[in-house]
């Protein structure tokens, strides 16, 4: 899916958040990422193969 280059990485990498924002919806917290991730407002994420990444918010963030 991804057009970028260098490509942006895949769903199954660690490091997809890193990859380019699609379609933004901050009134509705979720972003979709160019490879297929949605990201959550809460850091929570749903990837193309409907699995869930709970969210994982720092503890520093939640002190602030």
């Amino acid at each position: 899916m991804c057009t970028h280059t260098p490509t942006c990485p895949p769903a199954e990498s660690p490091d997809r958040e890193a990859a380019h924002v699609v379609a933004a919806h901050p009134e509705q917290g979720w972003s979709l990422l160019c490879n297929g991730v949605l990201v959550f407002e809460d850091t929570g994420e749903l990837l193309p193969d409907g699995r869930v990444v709970a969210p994982h918010r720092p503890v520093a963030a939640l002190l602030a």
